[in-house]
């Protein structure tokens, strides 16, 4: 699926320019690629699950494939992962013993990113109440809550800058879901933007940020970030923010909650 259904590109670098052909030819490569398991990849989905261990499950999402287009509304209800992938989440993350269930998602949930007038990732950069592809990942959360999943850490890309937020409905326009913390970490090679606007509907703090001082920063000057995860024996969790040298830029050190 193509977050530009039915468009053609005008580009003149693209002999292709049929957005839809280009979206399919890229899933292909994909699938020919990667090492994802074919029992995981039913009708070609991405979202899965690995363990490590007792300590650690990880959840790794597709937030692209099932997502509303970017020109889709603000406000009304919209869809990021869509109900099925959405559904398999919130029932995976409560069937998990592990004690930390870290999600893999490939887009922010509180970091505003613009496509144009439009919108690339979750939030809507709007105040208040969760509007267009907010309103599923407020599902999520809710649902996380009433079923009392502990311990879950979201890691995310997308944006080229490294932060930490952490997220409370203390500070939120909702207030039904627990605390959880958000830790982004790019690019690995590209050009370097950023810091992105926090949208304030589920009460994000940026609590460190790491950005370029000008937007397609080049990679000589170094602004190129990776995240490093450590969990211990007894089941603390340490997360490190570093440059492109291995330098820890910032670290935080989670202990387990139990249900």
């Amino acid at each position: 699926m193509s977050a530009y259904p039915e468009s053609t590109l005008t580009l003149p670098q693209y002999t292709e320019k049929r957005v839809d052909v280009l979206a399919a030819r890229a899933f292909q490569a994909f699938h020919e690629w990667q090492p994802i398991d074919p029992r995981q990849a039913v009708d070609g989905r991405i979202y899965r699950k690995f363990s490590f261990g007792r300590h650690v499950d990880v959840f790794v999402l597709d937030m692209r494939s099932y997502k509303d287009p970017n020109t889709s509304s603000k406000t009304d209800p919209g869809h990021v992962l869509g109900e099925q992938q959405a559904r398999w989440l919130v029932r995976e993350l409560d069937r998990s013993h592990a004690t930390w269930k870290i999600i893999a998602a490939d887009l922010p949930i509180g970091l505003t990113v613009p496509d144009g007038v439009d919108i690339e990732g979750v939030a809507n950069g709007l105040p208040g109440v969760p509007g267009g592809r907010e309103h599923e990942l407020a599902w999520v959360l809710r649902e996380l809550k009433n079923r009392r999943v502990r311990n879950t850490v979201w890691l995310t890309a997308d944006v080229h800058y490294t932060a930490a937020h952490h997220y409370s409905p203390e500070r939120a326009a909702v207030g039904d879901f627990d605390p959880f913390w958000e830790f982004v970490s790019g690019p690995a090679h590209a050009g370097a933007f950023g810091p992105n606007k926090l949208d304030p509907t589920f009460g994000p703090e940026a609590v460190f940020v790491n950005a370029p001082p000008a937007a397609n920063t080049t990679p000589l000057d170094g602004f190129q970030h990776f995240g490093e995860v450590e969990v211990s024996r007894d089941g603390e969790l340490t997360v490190f923010l570093r440059d492109i040298k291995g330098v820890s830029l910032w670290s935080k050190t989670l202990a387990p909650e139990h249900r």
